[in-house]
C-alpha cells in the first residue's frame, strides 16, 4: 500500500545538510582522510562544569518527571538574568521568555504561528536553510532579500515593492550570519524596527551565534534597540555559546504576545524539556562565564589560522565579524555545488556549497572553523593546490 503524504509535507524543502553528510561520509568510507568544514557542527566538548551539573541533576529523582509545559521558572529567570547581564535588555522571565526544544524548533514555530497560504516571510539570500522548512509547513511563501558583500551583507530594505510588503508576515534576520560571518551594527536594526511597524510584521532574529564575535567586538543583540520587543523576538540557542550542541534547549526572548503564541503552540507539540538538560543551562547561564571567553578565543585563532595560511597561498578569504564560519569566493564562472564536490573528491576538503544557502551564495563556499588550527591550515593548503591546479 501506498500511504499519500498531506501537502504540507510535500512543500517541505529538501534537507540540505543531511545530503552533504551522506557525501563526506562516503568519501570517508573509501579511505580517504578527509577534513570536514562543511557543517555547523561544534566540534569542542561541553565545559564540564555543566556536564557536570547535568549528571547531578539526572541523579535526582525530581527532575524524572515532567517539567512545568512552559519550562522551570528557574530557568526563564536564569534567561531573563543573562540578558539583563550580558546586554543590559529587561525581560519578564514570565511573559517575555519562551524554553524552545532547540532554536530551530522555534523557527519553524514562528512561521506556523503566523503564516497563512500565500503570506510572505521574508528570508536572507544567502541564509540559513532551515528557515525554509517552517514557511513550507505553513504553506507561506520565501521572499529571498539579497544579502551581497556590496552591501555589507545586509538586506536593501527598498527591493520589496509595496505589494510585497502587504504581504509580508515574518521576516527573519540572523547577525553574526550563517553563512557570510557578517555582522550587523545597531542603526541596522533601528531601520528593521521602523520598516517593520510600518507593515505588521513579525521580526525574528536569530541570534544563534551571538557569542562569536571577534577582534573584541561582542555582536549587538536585536532586543538592544528601543522599541524591538514592539515587532518581534530574539532566538538564542545554547548550542554555540556553551558547546551544547545536541542538547536541545534554547529560548526565545521580546515581544510578549510573541512569546504567548510560542508556549501556545509548544503546549500542543511537547511537554517541555528534559528537566535535568533545563538544570544543567540554568548552570550554563549562571556561572562564570569563562569558558564562552575561552571558546571564541579558540575560534579567533582559528580564523586567523585558516585566512592567513589562506592568503599567504593567494586564495582571497575575507576575515568573518563573526559566527565560526568563513565565507569564500571561489573562481569566478564556476558552480559551487561542483566546486564542493570536486574539492571533497580531489582535495579531500569537505565544505558547503554557497548556492545551498540561496540564489546569492552562488560563488562562495562556507567553510566551518570546526577543526584544530593545524588541521585548518592543512585545509587551506589543500584547498589552494586544489584552485592553482585546477583554475590556473
Amino acid at each position: 500500500m501506498e500511504f499519500p503524504v498531506a501537502d504540507r509535507i510535500s512543500r517541505l524543502p529538501s534537507q540540505f545538510f543531511s545530503a552533504l553528510t551522506r557525501r563526506v561520509a562516503k568519501v570517508q568510507a573509501q579511505g580517504y582522510d578527509v577534513i570536514n568544514l562543511g557543517q555547523g557542527n561544534p566540534d569542542l566538548p561541553t565545559p564540564p562544569h555543566i556536564v557536570e551539573a547535568l549528571r547531578a541533576a539526572v541523579l535526582d529523582p525530581a527532575t524524572h518527571r515532567y517539567s512545568p509545559f512552559r519550562g522551570l521558572p528557574r530557568l526563564k529567570q536564569a534567561v531573563a538574568d543573562f540578558y539583563a547581564r550580558t546586554y543590559g535588555v529587561e525581560l519578564n522571565p514570565e511573559t517575555e521568555v519562551a524554553i524552545l526544544v532547540g532554536g530551530k524548533t522555534g523557527l519553524v514555530e514562528i512561521a506556523e504561528l503566523y503564516l497563512d497560504q500565500g503570506d510572505l516571510a521574508l528570508v536572507p539570500d544567502p541564509g540559513y536553510p532551515d528557515y525554509l522548512s517552517g514557511i513550507g509547513l505553513a504553506g507561506g511563501v520565501a521572499r529571498p532579500m539579497p544579502i551581497t558583500a556590496e552591501n555589507g551583507y545586509l538586506p536593501d530594505l527598498d527591493v520589496l515593492s509595496p505589494a510585497e510588503w502587504a504581504r509580508a508576515k515574518v521576516w527573519y534576520l540572523n547577525y553574526p550570519n550563517n553563512p557570510t560571518g557578517a555582522g550587523a551594527a545597531p542603526e541596522f536594526f533601528d531601520a528593521v524596527i521602523e520598516r517593520a511597524k510600518a507593515h505588521d510584521v513579525v521580526v525574528v532574529h536569530d541570534f544563534a551565534y551571538g557569542a562569536i564575535g571577534y577582534d573584541g567586538v561582542q555582536p549587538p543583540s536585536f532586543l538592544q534597540r528601543p522599541e524591538a520587543k514592539t515587532v518581534g523576538v530574539e532566538i538564542y540557542t545554547m548550542s554555540k555559546t556553551y558547546n551544547m550542541a545536541g542538547w536541545r534547549v534554547a529560548f526565545a526572548v521580546g515581544n510578549k504576545d510573541v512569546i504567548d503564541h510560542l508556549n501556545l503552540i509548544q503546549d500542543h507539540y511537547y511537554v517541555s524539556i528534559f528537566p535535568a538538560v533545563q538544570e544543567a543551562a540554568i548552570v550554563a547561564l549562571t556561572s562564570d562565564q569563562t569558558s564562552v571567553k575561552e571558546l571564541v578565543d579558540t575560534y579567533q585563532r582559528r580564523r586567523d589560522a585558516f585566512v592567513a595560511e589562506a592568503q599567504r597561498h593567494g586564495l582571497l578569504v575575507p576575515a568573518p565579524a563573526g559566527s565560526f564560519f568563513c565565507w569564500m569566493p571561489i573562481p569566478e564562472g564556476v558552480d559551487s555545488a561542483a566546486f564542493a564536490e570536486e574539492l571533497l573528491v580531489g582535495a579531500h576538503v569537505a565544505v558547503a556549497p554557497g548556492r545551498g544557502f540561496g540564489e546569492h551564495g552562488e560563488g562562495y563556499v562556507r567553510v566551518g572553523l570546526l577543526n584544530s588550527e593545524e588541521r585548518l591550515r592543512e585545509a587551506a593548503v589543500r584547498i589552494a593546490e586544489f584552485v592553482h591546479g585546477r583554475f590556473a
